[in-house]
């Protein structure tokens, strides 16, 4: 493995395409499904600007395995390395993120009051917006104070589509 290189790959189920990148560090990046490359493209260059990326199939097999078996409801927790690329608070609420249980919730308030910034609700979304790697991170396991839907990088049928596998969720 080179230092300054980028790995990617492919990661399919059902009708989504999903590139996901790693450095030599852990996952760094899962793609919103079935976007074009410039969108991983634009995203190294955005964080790892002195790097090139290389489709490394081998390096990304464990994390593509992790997510198949995550899809098929044979694993409720990642539990290969991340390598996340953010701001101190960014990585305060990615980190608030994966303690959220499988098959549960939460807001975006119970994520403020979580890291004790209760007055925080929209910086801790634009924070879950961020969010590089999606799934892994479950950012799509929060939702409105309302138990409503919201956004979501991945888009909305993906953000279902999680929800309902995880917990059988059904939006009010």
């Amino acid at each position: 493995m080179n230092k300054n290189s980028i790995y990617w790959s492919e990661f399919n189920f059902n009708s989504w395409r999903f590139f996901i990148v790693a450095t030599e560090n852990g996952l760094c990046y899962v793609g919103s499904p079935n976007q074009p490359f410039i969108e991983v493209e634009k995203w190294v260059e955005k964080h790892f600007s002195q790097h090139h990326l290389l489709r490394e199939e081998s390096f990304l097999k464990p994390y593509r395995i992790e997510l198949e078996e995550y899809y098929n409801k044979k694993r409720d927790f990642f539990s290969l390395p991340v390598d996340l690329q953010g701001t101190p608070f960014q990585k305060e609420i990615w980190s608030a993120l994966s303690t959220i249980p499988y098959g549960t919730t939460s807001t975006y308030s119970d994520i403020a009051e979580r890291i004790f910034k209760p007055t925080a609700a929209r910086a801790v979304g634009r924070a879950i917006g961020a969010n590089p790697v999606l799934i892994t991170i479950p950012c799509h396991r929060v939702i409105g104070k309302d138990g409503s839907l919201t956004g979501y990088r991945g888009g909305m049928e993906l953000k279902k589509f999680l929800l309902k596998l995880e917990t059988g969720f059904i939006e009010k």
